[in-house]
């Protein structure tokens, strides 16, 4: 890389941990699913690079290493599964059956109400893909016929709507246990719902975090015969 684009790299990164950082402390002063760091963080920097020199060819290189660290982070997840271990193979039955029950309605609603609205054959293949994250679904999408960027922002927002909505329909439901609801969030919220699960609690967050991954895998096994066989 040139000198130039070697800056434009170290400030898009500084840039991007600065806003991450002022939006953890706008959700910490007003705490709301709204007000998530993916939420408040995206619109600002897209102004941002829309609006100075960075630009989005400039922010790429930047934007390729900030990914990298996405496999360091998702490791790291499986420190509050071991701090709650026990809880979490003591409900190990519960937790699978809700699992593979919770990924095969919701694959299978997506199509199905793709399919009654004449949706594309791409779009049918995206929805299938929604519940897993991202980077799962873009690997996946080929598989089912699907852009991988309209994948990736299918699930974006799927998980968004998940964070905003998912913790008020589990309360107003009575669903108090942190299993399930960690359960809930992170097998059709992905990392975003574990993000938000992991702010009620670690155990919480754990089970999130269990979800997400294997959720990802049924997905990957699931989606391409589910989707043939419902369109």
């Amino acid at each position: 890389m040139t000198t130039g684009t070697v800056v434009v790299t170290a400030i898009s990164i500084v840039l991007t941990v600065g806003v991450y950082a002022a939006s953890l402390r706008v959700r910490a002063r007003f705490p709301s699913p709204l007000l998530g760091p993916v939420i408040l963080s995206a619109p600002v920097l897209m102004v941002i690079v829309t609006l100075t020199p960075i630009h989005v060819a400039g922010y790429a290189h930047a934007a390729k290493i900030i990914t990298w660290f996405l496999g360091p982070a998702t490791v790291a997840l499986a420190v509050p599964f071991y701090r709650n271990r026990h809880v979490l193979i003591t409900n190990v039955v519960p937790m699978v059956a809700g699992l593979v029950g919770g990924t095969l309605v919701a694959m299978a609603g997506a199509i199905l109400a793709g399919r009654a609205l004449g949706m594309t054959s791409a779009i049918n293949g995206a929805l299938s893909l929604k519940t897993a994250t991202a980077p799962v679904a873009v690997a996946v999408a080929p598989r089912v016929g699907a852009e991988p960027t309209l994948v990736a922002g299918m699930v974006v927002l799927y998980a968004l709507i998940v964070t905003f909505l998912g913790p008020r329909l589990m309360t107003a439901c009575r669903i108090r246990g942190p299993v399930a609801r960690g359960m809930a969030m992170g097998g059709i919220g992905s990392g975003q719902g574990v993000a938000e699960a992991l702010t009620e609690g670690e155990t919480t967050g754990a089970a999130a975090a269990v979800s997400m991954v294997l959720a990802a895998l049924l997905v990957t096994v699931i989606a391409p015969p589910a989707l043939h066989l419902l369109t």
